[in-house]
């Protein structure tokens, strides 16, 4: 058993708390001041998704890190640097990040904002992969990736994490694992505009030629290109591309036909960084620029998504 705080009390971060209290581990789930989420968590136990046991402890109070044996972080991408701002004191604390993200300013994935931050002694791990908290609440399973530049913080992960619920795999690939879990977010708002737009049957091109633009990236950025096609990203499709529960998917449909849709989708804010990142590596991702026209640029929608068909004709691969 560990004593781990996790640090984030979302949607995410309360099932984290939840599991890791479920397979035996002692639990503290952090939320910031002031925080309705974590007042709502405090007086009833309960968000929409879960209800959490006493057995896991509720706190405002960041210090709680600092008694860890692990902390795990779910929070929004781009708030990550601030919260490292508050655990500066840590040493030697392993760090789990279980979110998907790129920081918008400097297109840095999310270990490198950790190792910007924090202690080199605080080793790095990421927890990634498909799954959705109302599928694991109905005791549906799923396979998901722990990776990490730390080869035996990365297997203490593996087996203080696995159960019956969640199959955990070794990652063997930081650079293209995250950059695949950060941008199949953004491939889940395409695929929601697609649903939008009354043509969700192209779909399995998109799963297709998205998954193809990011393996370019990832080899460009020095990652391996098959991660692309793993856990991280085409794994995780499933869940984004179709799901009734995907976030981003809803977003991209929600956009389309112009509903309002209030919940953080993470796609939204990847694909800025997404444009960075292929501008400085010089690579071509037209369905991640598509998506960036349409919901930066105000492009037409429709003329937006013919134009991916008028590309130049090439071969497959």
């Amino acid at each position: 058993m560990k004593h781990i705080t996790v640090l984030g009390c979302g949607r995410w971060g309360s099932f984290i708390a939840w599991y890791l209290d479920y397979i035996g581990h002692q639990v503290t789930l952090y939320g910031r001041p002031g925080s309705g989420t974590l007042a709502q968590l405090q007086t009833t136990r309960q968000n929409e998704y879960l209800t959490l046991p006493e057995s896991i402890a509720l706190t405002d109070d960041i210090g709680a890190a600092r008694s860890a044996e692990i902390i795990v972080i779910s929070i929004p991408t781009q708030q990550l640097r601030s919260l490292c701002g508050q655990l500066l004191d840590l040493r030697r604390t392993p760090v789990v990040l279980c979110m998907k993200g790129i920081e918008i300013e400097t297109g840095r994935r999310l270990s490198q904002i950790v190792g910007d931050t924090l202690d080199a002694s605080n080793p790095v791990a990421v927890w990634i992969g498909p799954g959705h908290v109302q599928e694991f609440l109905r005791g549906v399973p799923n396979c998901m990736s722990i990776d990490s530049e730390d080869e035996g913080l990365k297997r203490m992960l593996v087996d203080e994490f696995s159960s019956s619920l969640i199959r955990f795999y070794y990652g063997t690939d930081l650079i293209g694992n995250e950059i695949g879990a950060a941008a199949k977010n953004v491939i889940g708002i395409a695929a929601g505009m697609l649903d939008g737009a009354g043509i969700g049957t192209l779909k399995g091109a998109l799963m297709s030629r998205g998954t193809r633009e990011i393996s370019r990236l990832i080899t460009a950025m020095g990652g391996k290109e098959l991660s692309a096609y793993g856990l991280c990203h085409l794994g995780d499709y499933e869940a984004t591309l179709f799901s009734p529960h995907s976030q981003n998917r809803r977003f991209g449909e929600c956009f389309i036909t112009g509903e309002p849709y209030t919940k953080l989708a993470e796609g939204y804010y990847t694909v800025r960084a997404l444009k960075l990142l292929s501008e400085q590596y010089a690579v071509e991702l037209p369905i991640c620029w598509a998506v960036y026209d349409i919901l930066y640029e105000k492009a037409d929608p429709q003329t937006t998504m013919e134009m991916l068909f008028h590309r130049s004709l090439k071969e497959e691969f």
